[in-house]
């Protein structure tokens, strides 16, 4: 049996001429169901989850680049609230706008890779954890989740959890409330959290 990241990428294989015929009839990847609509804005549109997922090794990896190099630094347009870009689509906000350290320089292909290939490198059986948007543990009902992700490199709570790129699964109701960790905690041991009982 594959594992879903395995499967994902082996329906990609697999599609892979059928979107390149609807590509050459005219046909945009909206057509074949690969991007949506980014609310509020009609100029712009944003891959589904199911796409952005599998620009993932496991859930958490850095995603891979899906796009050819445009010749600016990605900050131009992976901006503190995002970008469209005509005929690319919508371009999500870094969450690092906030990370210590990565004010002056940005060395985004240290950890994000353009993909060159659809062929897997070397066969494997490792499994990654699959996406999940459940949200986080709370200590009781009407206590704020817990995140269930760490902060670091991810400061910039509002590049995931609001505007245009954010996914319905994750939105926060609040997003005038700009300091997410002061209720907002880091899970620190799974064994401690949550409480038994």
């Amino acid at each position: 049996m594959r594992s879903p990241l395995a499967e994902i990428r082996h329906l990609r294989r697999a599609l892979a001429p059928t979107l390149l015929l609807f590509l050459a009839a005219g046909c945009t990847p909206s057509d074949v169901g690969e991007r949506e609509a980014v609310p509020g804005r009609d100029d712009a549109q944003k891959s589904v989850p199911v796409v952005r997922a599998a620009r993932r090794a496991y859930d958490g990896a850095p995603p891979t680049i899906p796009h050819q190099a445009f010749g600016a630094d990605c900050p131009t347009c992976h901006t503190r609230v995002g970008v469209a870009v005509e005929g690319v689509g919508f371009a999500p906000p870094s969450p690092h706008d906030d990370t210590l350290g990565l004010e002056g320089t940005r060395r985004c292909r240290q950890c994000h890779v353009p993909v060159t290939t659809n062929e897997v490198f070397v066969e494997s059986t490792f499994v990654g954890r699959p996406q999940t948007l459940d949200g986080g543990a709370r200590m009781h009902r009407f206590a704020p989740p817990v995140m269930p992700h760490s902060a670091f490199m991810r400061e910039n709570c509002l590049a995931c959890h609001d505007g245009p790129a954010a996914r319905e699964g994750i939105r926060t109701s609040h997003p005038e409330r700009a300091a997410c960790r002061q209720c907002h905690v880091e899970r620190v041991a799974t064994t401690l959290w949550p409480p038994a009982g």
